[in-house]
């Protein structure tokens, strides 16, 4: 059989180094790109002929839907999903020929993937773009139909209310709970921060840290910090974090550069 020219899409190193380690146990399978961004995997699969493409669900800006959206299904390749989310995803890769990985996945289940991804070639029994299309739709990610969190249910004052999602300035993780702030005060979410930013606009919504979302209508203005980091100033005082891993989130969305 002919070599499986592959990409590796995922945000985070950790993850790209280990799935990459296992695939060198696969001597029909050629690395020949790796993405850190949705953004980079859009940008690399419409310049390079990929085979399969290991592509991440959950990243940040451009998530992995995202992606297959924006090459259109024609365009892309197979795809096999990696995630660290049952939820929703998991039915919906469960539809028909294509695999998915939950994280943490170990050698052996890979090899179960490649060996399915192989037959699938070799028959061509796959009509992709169909099947992406049923995808997309499974899990709510075709754009025509798309629609994000405009208020949220939070406890306030012994009673249940609704908070527009205009509302908040800011976003910052609490263990099991999020903050939402809303100038000076604030709300208590049982919800991460990974599953809320799933369900915001990310237009306006941007992640720039493992533990803050921001609302870019709230931002003043930006000033350096250590290391590299960047602070974003918002118009209630409030002085937040943009580390380096979520920086690019907050340049293609506004610009800001060190």
């Amino acid at each position: 059989m002919n070599s499986i020219r592959c990409m590796i899409v995922d945000d985070e190193p950790l993850a790209r180094r280990r799935l990459r380690r296992l695939l060198r146990d696969h001597a029909d399978v050629e690395i020949i790109a790796e993405c850190r961004s949705g953004r980079e995997a859009v940008e690399a699969i419409e310049q390079v002929r990929a085979d399969l493409v290991f592509l991440d669900v959950q990243m940040p800006v451009v998530d992995g839907f995202d992606v297959i959206a924006q090459v259109g299904v024609e365009k892309m390749p197979p795809v096999v999903f990696v995630t660290a989310f049952k939820e929703h995803a998991i039915r919906a890769f469960e539809v028909n020929a294509l695999d998915f990985l939950l994280k943490p996945f170990d050698a052996e289940r890979l090899g179960r993937s490649l060996e399915r991804v192989r037959k699938q070639t070799s028959a061509r029994a796959v009509d992709n773009a169909e099947l992406y299309r049923r995808l997309l739709t499974a899990v709510g990610k075709i754009e025509a139909g798309r629609s994000y969190l405009a208020r949220v249910l939070v406890k306030s004052g012994g009673r249940v209310v609704f908070l527009r999602t205009d509302d908040i300035d800011w976003i910052g993780a609490a263990g099991k709970y999020v903050r939402l702030y809303c100038g000076v005060d604030y709300h208590l979410l049982r919800e991460t921060v990974s599953e809320l930013e799933r369900k915001l606009d990310p237009r306006r919504f941007v992640r720039i840290h493992r533990s803050t979302i921001v609302n870019l209508d709230s931002i003043l203005e930006f000033q350096k910090h250590f290391h590299g980091d960047l602070k974003a100033i918002l118009n209630t005082g409030a002085e937040l974090t943009v580390s380096r891993r979520y920086r690019a989130n907050l340049e293609a969305q506004t610009g800001a550069r060190s």
